[in-house]
């Protein structure tokens, strides 16, 4: 039996990144969420770049501004996971914004 924490959730998440599944990485934060474990910078990195792969700037930039909120330390990756998807939905003033932010 493995033990459901941040850093198997955070490995699953990935997996799901590199799968593509950007709806499931979504699903997994979730389940998070409900089973009161916390997610990192590595999960939410995760997440943000499973959605740029996807095509889903909005709910990446969703999670950017959900990772603020929520305290969780933002890196250079969560940056260019999230500017990169502003980019693929030609979202250039969001890019740039965050760009600047940085």
């Amino acid at each position: 039996h493995v033990e459901l924490n941040t850093i198997t959730y955070s490995a699953a998440v990935s997996s799901c990144e590199k799968a593509g599944e950007w709806a499931k990485a979504l699903v997994l934060l979730i389940d998070m969420s409900a089973g009161h474990v916390e997610p990192n910078t590595i999960t939410y990195n995760a997440a943000v770049s499973a959605c740029e792969k996807g095509g889903e700037w909005a709910k990446a930039l969703a999670l950017f501004i959900e990772m603020a909120a929520s305290h969780v330390e933002m890196n250079t990756i969560t940056y260019n996971a999230a500017i990169s998807a502003c980019e693929k939905g030609s979202q250039c003033t969001k890019a740039l914004g965050l760009l600047i932010e940085m």
